[in-house]
């Protein structure tokens, strides 16, 4: 059987599994949502003696989120390399007409590698980004058994901040189009945009 699979890369609370749920709802899509995941591939990583999976599995919350922003967000685009293999043997593994998947795992340097198609960026802007994340509950019990949480959340958010640039910077450097979201569209007409970009009637 012939499989088209759409792929949404990008940043942290960009509006990525919203669009992806719009399009199963819409298209029949088979939704393969990467973060679902992520503790499964990384330890496979550490098994494999992936060395950036194996520091990042060994740290606490402390040393996780008092990490200098850059070094972090470097070593999150390195983590995805490193468990790229297995996001895309989850992908072989689905066996639907079409499937869409989403997750800040698939950056450009990844798809690269990988050569699919259909694969498009969406990133937040700053403002956005963490106005968003402080609606989100979890997000305190992320940053639980750090000493100074209000600085641990600081450096989060500037590692996303980061990590969006640098997706976009790449996605302009090879040509895959990037969405930006900052707040100033509804939901329906950023998914407008997206199924032009994907060809979806």
């Amino acid at each position: 059987m012939s499989r088209r699979i759409l792929i949404i890369g990008g940043s942290p609370c960009s509006g990525k599994s919203t669009i992806a749920e719009m399009i199963v709802r819409d298209h029949d899509a088979y939704y393969y949502k990467v973060d679902d995941f992520l503790d499964k591939y990384i330890n496979k990583a550490v098994e494999d003696g992936k060395e950036i999976c194996r520091k990042y599995r060994g740290l606490t919350p402390e040393e996780m989120w008092m990490e200098d922003p850059a070094i972090h967000c470097r070593e999150e685009f390195m983590i995805y390399e490193e468990i790229s293999p297995y996001v895309f043997e989850g992908l072989d593994q689905i066996d639907h007409e079409l499937i869409v998947t989403e997750g800040a795992a698939f950056i450009p340097a990844v798809m690269k590698k990988y050569g699919e198609k259909d694969y498009i960026t969406m990133i937040s802007t700053p403002d956005f980004q963490v106005s968003h994340y402080k609606e989100r509950k979890w997000v305190s019990f992320v940053l639980e058994g750090c000493s100074d949480k209000q600085q641990a959340f600081r450096n989060w958010m500037e590692r996303d901040i980061l990590f969006a640039e640098q997706v976009k910077e790449e996605c302009e450097k090879s040509g895959v189009p990037c969405i930006v979201n900052d707040g100033s569209r509804t939901v329906e007409e950023i998914y407008a945009v997206v199924k032009k970009l994907f060809d979806l009637k």
